[in-house]
């Protein structure tokens, strides 16, 4: 898939022909691999990754970038869906999470499931899993960067906690 293409698909998706596609426009060209769009909160996300003019929309340029971060998660992601179904079931986030570094609690991963997966199987699709994972690797890099002892624990003030909470509500 080349620029051409790529360019396609920007053009097809900018419907207003502005050389910019807002959130909407970008959702239409994004699938979470279940026929259905991407969810606007992970939308939103990246567009706030991506968007360095801060328009809240993207040019093709930035559009492109975007593609191959996408690309990049569609392959990571792949590499543990080992069973193909196209989700990642608890077990394969276990893994994959276990892989990046993390270690969390069945308290944490029942969370997890209630909110970012399909209750009735346990899985979680694409694009929740880029949200998720994005998130997690936000949240954790401002955690540690109040954990000045590296000791697991913060303690910061209510101030300072809503702070940290609306500064990564839209990464």
């Amino acid at each position: 898939m080349g620029d051409q293409w790529l360019r396609g698909v920007f053009d097809s998706v900018d419907k207003d022909k502005s050389g910019q596609i807002s959130e909407r426009e970008l959702q239409k060209a994004l699938s979470n691999g279940t026929w259905k769009p991407f969810e606007m909160k992970t939308v939103r996300m990246m567009i706030a990754l991506f968007d360095r003019q801060r328009k809240y929309a993207l040019n093709f340029e930035e559009f492109r970038l975007l593609w191959k971060f996408v690309d990049d998660w569609l392959k990571c992601f792949s590499g543990f869906d080992r069973d193909n179904s196209g989700t990642i079931s608890r077990q394969e986030l276990i893994q994959a999470l276990t892989q990046f570094g993390y270690r969390f609690s069945d308290k944490f991963y029942n969370f997890v499931f209630t909110r970012f997966g399909d209750r009735s199987n346990n899985t979680i699709i694409f694009d929740n899993f880029i949200y998720l994972c994005l998130s997690l690797q936000h949240f954790t890099t401002a955690f540690r960067s109040r954990d000045v002892q590296q000791t697991g624990v913060i303690n910061i003030s209510y101030d300072d906690f809503l702070g940290l909470v609306l500064e990564n509500l839209c990464i």
